[in-house]
């Protein structure tokens, strides 16, 4: 298991920053895991509900799936739902992943995801801006999808409630200029607001036929 952790500002692991970035930039990040990844390719957040419906969870697997053939590192949080099903599909599929903590690295958030945690900080990497001893509150959850969406190229919601912590993301997304995406029966969705109201900012409706939207936007080598 790789128990080193490694210490980096922002600057120091993105590259230089503009003044939106620097703005809410945390100081500093704790890494653990596989560094090496954290520059394998694109870095794309995929995100959303924690109690996805059968065609977000068959969307988020066909997603990750597709995007892995072309050296996608995927980001997400370790939460419930459609974090979860992104990290361990990624993994099944033999891609790498990331995941963004909520907590520090000797935390895990939820309980039922330990193990998968543990496969991260060995195989793949984790990141947090939280250290060791740092309490678990609500805030820390918006907090790190602003740091999430920093340290992705793009982000792409695939499903979310109207009360989602994911629609936290899509805006931070938005706000620091990169490409936000979102699945075309959400935007489609009368009972729904914010996927509109993104889309107005530029938000892009993406469905699995026309996925390779997100691939024209990313950098070719991360």
């Amino acid at each position: 298991m790789n128990s080193k952790i490694v210490v980096m500002k922002p600057g120091e692991l993105l590259g230089p920053l503009n003044q939106v970035e620097e703005m809410y930039a945390p100081q500093k990040f704790f890494l653990r895991g596989n560094f090496q990844f954290f520059e394998a390719g694109p870095r794309v957040s995929v995100v959303g509900s924690r109690n996805p419906s059968k065609e977000g969870y068959k969307n988020t697997v066909r997603l990750v799936e597709n995007l892995v053939q072309n050296d996608v590192v995927f980001v997400s949080g370790l939460e419930r739902g459609i974090d979860t099903i992104a990290h361990r599909t990624s993994i099944s599929e033999n891609g790498h992943t990331i995941a963004v903590l909520a907590t520090p690295l000797n935390n895990c958030y939820p309980s039922e995801n330990f193990e998968l945690q543990q496969t991260i900080f060995k195989d793949h990497l984790a990141i947090t801006q939280f250290p060791e001893g740092y309490p678990i509150q609500k805030k820390n959850f918006p907090i790190r999808n602003r740091a999430m969406a920093l340290i992705s190229h793009a982000t792409i919601i695939v499903e979310a409630g109207e009360t989602s912590g994911t629609i936290h993301q899509g805006w931070e997304a938005l706000r620091l200029g990169r490409p936000l995406f979102i699945f075309k029966d959400l935007i489609e969705n009368a009972k729904l607001s914010w996927p509109k109201k993104m889309a107005n900012y530029g938000a892009v409706s993406i469905s699995m036929s026309n996925i390779e939207r997100v691939l024209e936007v990313l950098p070719i080598n991360g």
